[in-house]
């Protein structure tokens, strides 16, 4: 969270449902099979529930996933995933310390976030991610404790590069590398070994012999993916952005609400993906582009 925090959106100005609905029909319609519900934090839709029903009764659709703060999930984990259908969940969680916590995300919820890791546990949804931005003298000596996490539990902990977006005052100094992350784990567990990389993964996949969960990185500042990435962003007010660094964005809101036909919403997409470019800028200029916050993208 930026220090300054961030303007929220007003309602009025974010998607509905029914067009929430009518976007993921469009693109399921183009062989779109996966869905993910994001930031800014989808647990504060009062209809967060029965939205994740009405995607799950798109046909073609076959994976529903939710990137959340954990803060109020654990309150509505039982009926996302028995009556709605989520098949995937990432947590965003950068310490295990509770001042460390207040420090990072302006706000004391902790414990909140531990319950709503241990309520998906206990539910058993299929497939538990606990995103873990690692940065130089804020939390890399917590390294050790979040890959313990994946010892006794199915749970991906996923270790991701420190990125520069608006307000997260971003620092090469403060950067720790994929490479550096993981050389300092095998420090410990000489035995971590690189699973086969999957088509469309974004994290490469490392396990432990005698863990149950596995260990990822995503290096998005040093080793992109860019070539293999298939991911599309639509922001909570209803903005396509093909790239999460890119700073062109394709008003979808407008266009629907303007009742532009499925055919012309169709060709103003297929144009936007058609612009996507090979590869987000590196180093030295990526620090210098603007782009919103984070929360207000959603990962």
């Amino acid at each position: 969270m930026p220090e300054e925090g961030v303007e929220l959106t007003p309602s009025e100005e974010t998607l509905t449902s029914d067009e929430i609905i009518r976007i993921v029909k469009l693109f399921a319609s183009q062989g779109v099979t996966k869905i993910r519900l994001t930031g800014g934090e989808p647990t504060v839709r009062t209809d967060i529930v029965g939205l994740v029903q009405s995607i799950k009764q798109v046909p073609g659709i076959k994976e529903i996933c939710m990137t959340s703060n954990g803060l109020a999930l654990h309150r509505k984990l039982p009926a996302l995933i028995k009556n709605g259908g989520l098949t995937s969940l990432n947590l965003s969680l950068d310490t295990l310390v509770e001042g460390k916590f207040l420090l990072i995300t302006r706000r004391n919820g902790l414990s909140a976030v531990l319950k709503s890791i241990n309520k998906a546990l206990e539910l058993g949804v299929p497939k538990l991610k606990i995103n873990v931005v690692i940065m130089k003298g804020v939390n890399e000596d917590e390294l050790l404790n979040f890959v313990a996490l994946a010892r006794d539990n199915q749970i991906e902990v996923r270790f991701i590069e420190y990125m520069p977006f608006d307000g997260n005052k971003w620092s090469n100094n403060k950067m720790i590398t994929y490479q550096d992350m993981l050389d300092n784990i095998r420090v410990s567990y000489p035995s971590i070994r690189r699973i086969a990389h999957k088509p469309g993964d974004t994290a490469k996949l490392f396990e432990i012999p005698g863990f149950l969960g596995t260990i990822g990185f995503i290096t998005s500042m040093t080793e992109n993916f860019c070539s293999s990435c298939t991911r599309l962003r639509i922001t909570n007010d209803g903005n396509l952005k093909t790239c999460l660094f890119g700073n062109d964005e394709l008003d979808l809101k407008t266009l629907l609400r303007e009742g532009t036909s499925d055919k012309r919403m169709l060709k103003a997409i297929g144009a936007a993906v058609k612009l996507k470019k090979a590869g987000h800028a590196g180093l030295g200029d990526l620090e210098n582009m603007p782009n919103r916050p984070m929360i207000l993208i959603g990962g």
